[in-house]
């Protein structure tokens, strides 16, 4: 089935540079998409000179499937019989959403985020920490579309692995055994590097699932996962039989022969971090810090930390570090902004969300704190311009019911 479907990420060149890239095309959407609603979508073809139609089978010869349903080789049944036989003939072209907003150039420019979800708006749609979207980053379990100055954008795609994660999570599954039994599939498919994106692979209950074909089966058999017995103590509970006895970090380092990497440090933090070991964890990234030298990233990590632990002074000088080394990260800059605005700052937050504006002007985030912190302030025009540019970045966004109500009054 895969062979029926179309991998081309670029529409055939027109004879006139100006002619929309959907000109003539009659498209047809199957499935829930992902991040716009399906009138805005419709919206978007008409603007890009094509027809939205409502019968696939009959009427259109582009078929979009949407971001939240299976991924094409397993969407049989979606399609139906007469799709796939006009797709196999040539007759109906099917892609992917996230397909065709590259084609029409909606995932590219600055000016097109709204299309995409910062780490801190994935965090509010899926009901989990911020910590926990950035560490399914850094761990390669997400991947942004873009970034913009250290700030990563996920699609509509990644918005969909992340709700699979958000399950495992919510169902008790700690991030270790997810990350390990992820590898474990991997050995199955070793041509597929992230599984959880590019495969059928369903969640129920603690189980992964992976779907081939008509079923879901592995060579030997069918393919269930329990997590629970993979399930397994913290690092240092395990080690020669201590229990929960804790290490100090001259012991740790001591015992490490040769002594650990940079690397090896920061995976020891995240291990911590996983394990709601916050302040070994903030010490671990101290210990990177000290042995590496001064690293934004890690500056930004311990930042990060240091506000979960309720230490806003410390981190309000770790993102002002962060930034010290380099002024290009807007995420450090946007975060300085708030935690300046929760210790009563107002003004110095001001100034540090204007800084993040002024290198990335796109930014919704920042809009969106910035008009609150005016609207606190009782500057309502100010406020006003910045709410309204914010639901223009990000119409989508779970925080634009609030945007709506500030500019109404409400």
């Amino acid at each position: 089935m895969a062979a029926v479907f179309r991998e081309k990420t670029e529409m055939a060149p027109d004879a006139h540079a100006d002619v929309p890239p959907l000109k003539g095309r009659r498209v047809a959407f199957l499935g829930k998409l992902g991040g716009v609603t399906r009138r805005e979508a419709q919206q978007l073809v008409r603007q890009q000179g094509g027809t939205p139609v409502e019968k696939p089978a009959q009427d259109a010869d582009l078929i979009v499937i949407g971001a939240d349903e299976l991924p094409l080789s397993d969407a049989e049944d979606l399609l139906g019989e007469p799709i796939r036989q006009a797709a196999a003939e040539g007759r109906i072209e099917i892609i992917g959403e996230t397909q065709l907003w590259q084609r029409l150039g909606l995932m590219e420019s600055e000016s097109n985020v709204r299309r995409l979800y910062t780490p801190a708006m994935l965090a509010d749609l899926l009901q989990v920490s911020v910590a926990t979207i950035r560490r399914w980053h850094r761990r390669g379990l997400i991947v942004p579309a873009r970034e913009v100055r250290r700030l990563p954008y996920f699609d509509f795609q990644e918005v969909a692995t992340a709700r699979r994660l958000a399950q495992l999570l919510g169902a008790g599954v700690s991030p270790a055994a997810i990350e390990k039994k992820l590898a474990e599939l991997s050995r199955f498919v070793p041509e597929v590097e992230r599984p959880l994106a590019q495969l059928s692979v369903i969640v129920e209950g603690r189980q992964l699932l992976l779907r081939q074909g008509e079923g879901l089966i592995e060579p030997g058999g069918q393919m269930r996962f329990d997590f629970e017995a993979f399930e397994e103590p913290p690092a240092a509970a395990k080690a020669d039989g201590r229990g929960g006895q804790t290490l100090s970090f001259e012991q740790y380092l001591a015992e490490q022969t040769p002594p650990p990497t940079k690397e090896e440090l920061l995976e020891t933090a995240a291990q911590l971090e996983d394990e709601s070991r916050l302040e070994e964890a903030a010490e671990m990234y101290r210990v990177v810090l000290t042995a590496g030298g001064p690293n934004p990233e890690v500056c930004f990590q311990l930042a990060e930390l240091l506000y979960r632990l309720d230490d806003l002074a410390g981190a309000r000088e770790r993102y002002y570090m962060a930034i010290e080394l380099d002024e290009n990260y807007v995420e450090a800059r946007a975060n300085l902004g708030c935690v300046l605005a929760e210790l009563g700052q107002s003004e110095l937050a001001i100034s540090a969300f204007q800084g993040a504006l002024k290198y990335h002007r796109g930014f919704p985030d920042v809009h969106f704190h910035l008009a609150r912190t005016l609207d606190e302030l009782g500057r309502r025009d100010e406020a006003e311009v910045h709410w309204r540019e914010f639901l223009d970045l990000a119409p989508d966004s779970p925080w634009a019911q609030e945007a709506e109500n500030r500019i109404g009054g409400v």
